[in-house]
């Protein structure tokens, strides 16, 4: 694999950091900024909501331009958003700067899974936009920890200085280490946008919405689960919750070699796998050590989905793939929202602490509904159609060595047809 792809893991390993972080350092900002727990907890959805605003339009503004220079901008943004955070004199001024350092997330995201996928052969796609998404499960195995600790020891400020310092370092390598990736030369934002009259691309978003709420439905009420029902003291509740980023670098790395062999079983089997071990995690929720367990898998199984529902956009928008690509990591926050909803809703019913886990089994198995129905219709195409939509891959700089872009006219000179060796 490129050592380019190192470069967008660092940034991505910031970006999940700074999500993450402040989630484990919302008592030290609300004592800090003189305001409640519970309206600290505003600046995880002032983030998410930046996501939401700025994948698209950020992609949009940026239609037309060099990847490379699209992806070291949108790192130096958040770098500056997270300084904003750090020197922010109150409450509302943080929630704005939290705000804006969402606004970069999706559509870094989204040029990066691009960016990634145009620097390895067909074959490997998958498997690099893992490599990238892996700074963002490591960030929850090292960094978001780390983060917290030094959050208490030094003050939460101290942490978002780290992070503008690791988003900064992650500007430069990209900078030093990724290639030149100019756009195709029918990019611009009209173009962009037609991606969206593919019938496909819209089953996979809903597959995401829908489906991935099952995961976040179990993990946004997890750590009064395993206090009340597991039994696990409030200090071991981080570690446990380590297993989560432990399972989901696993099940990244995995589901990206899936993927690569396999697109569509890959994308099915995760939902389903997600549908059973959140429905298993309602019986073992009552031992620490199953308990410990099925954390591991939920994580696991939860994240395998993401580098294959990625590459299934890329391949059903190859034409135009940035604001597609982008538009997923905004559908990925819908998902938080919704699942979260729906599990606060069965709680608030009074049906227990383990009723979101069985809310998101039931979340999950619609995910899979729609991955199949999404499945049997592309396997009804006339083969005739689908060899004519097929992307190709596009040499940039022809003779410079400058990377590789992503077509979707036939293959002339000069051109090699992609794939040919992803399975449906």
């Amino acid at each position: 694999m490129p050592l380019a792809l190192v470069a967008l893991a660092v940034t991505a390993f910031a970006i999940g950091t700074t999500e993450f972080a402040v989630m484990g350092l919302l008592p030290q900002v609300a004592d800090s900024l003189d305001v409640s727990i519970p309206q600290a907890g505003w600046l995880i959805s002032a983030y998410a909501l930046g996501v939401v605003i700025g994948a698209p339009l950020l992609t949009a503004l940026a239609a037309g331009r060099p990847r490379k220079a699209v992806l070291i901008a949108l790192a130096g943004f958040f770098a500056f958003g997270n300084l904003l955070c750090a020197i922010a004199p109150d409450f509302w001024t943080l929630a704005a700067a939290r705000l804006i350092t969402g606004l970069p997330h999706g559509a870094f995201f989204g040029a990066g899974a691009v960016a990634a996928a145009e620097l390895v052969t067909p074959d490997k796609r998958a498997r690099a936009v893992a490599v990238m998404f892996s700074g963002l499960t490591l960030a929850n195995v090292v960094g978001v920890p780390a983060a917290t600790l030094l959050g208490q020891h030094l003050g939460w400020r101290a942490t978002m200085l780290v992070v503008v310092a690791i988003g900064a370092a992650g500007a430069l390598a990209i900078a030093r280490l990724v290639p030149a990736l100019p756009s195709p030369a029918q990019a611009g934002l009209r173009h962009e946008l037609g991606a969206f009259r593919s019938g496909q691309l819209w089953l996979a978003l809903a597959m995401v919405v829908v489906g991935c709420g099952g995961f976040f439905a179990c993990y946004s009420y997890i750590t009064p689960l395993l206090t009340e029902v597991s039994g696990f003291g409030t200090g071991s509740v981080t570690l446990v919750l380590s297993l989560f980023g432990v399972g989901m670098t696993i099940g990244n790395v995995l589901g990206g070699y899936a993927a690569d062999r396999a697109l569509r079983p890959t994308v099915c089997a995760s939902f389903l796998l997600v549908a059973a071990v959140l429905a298993l995690f309602a019986v073992t929720a009552r031992a620490e050590w199953s308990a410990a367990v099925t954390v591991l898998l939920v994580g696991l199984f939860g994240f395998a989905i993401v580098p294959a529902v990625q590459t299934l956009v890329l391949q059903k928008a190859s034409a135009a793939p940035t604001l597609a690509s982008a538009t997923v990591q905004g559908a990925f926050n819908l998902a938080n929202a919704q699942g979260a909803y729906f599990g606060g809703l069965a709680l608030d019913a009074g049906l227990g602490w383990t009723s979101p886990t069985l809310v998101g089994a039931g979340l999950a198995t619609a995910g899979a509904v729609i991955a199949v129905a999404s499945w049997a219709v592309d396997r009804r195409r006339p083969s005739a159609a689908a060899r004519a939509s097929a992307p190709t891959l596009v040499v940039a700089g022809a003779g410079t060595g400058t990377g590789v872009g992503v077509g979707s006219a036939p293959a002339p000179e000069g051109r090699i047809g992609a794939e040919t060796t992803t399975r449906r």
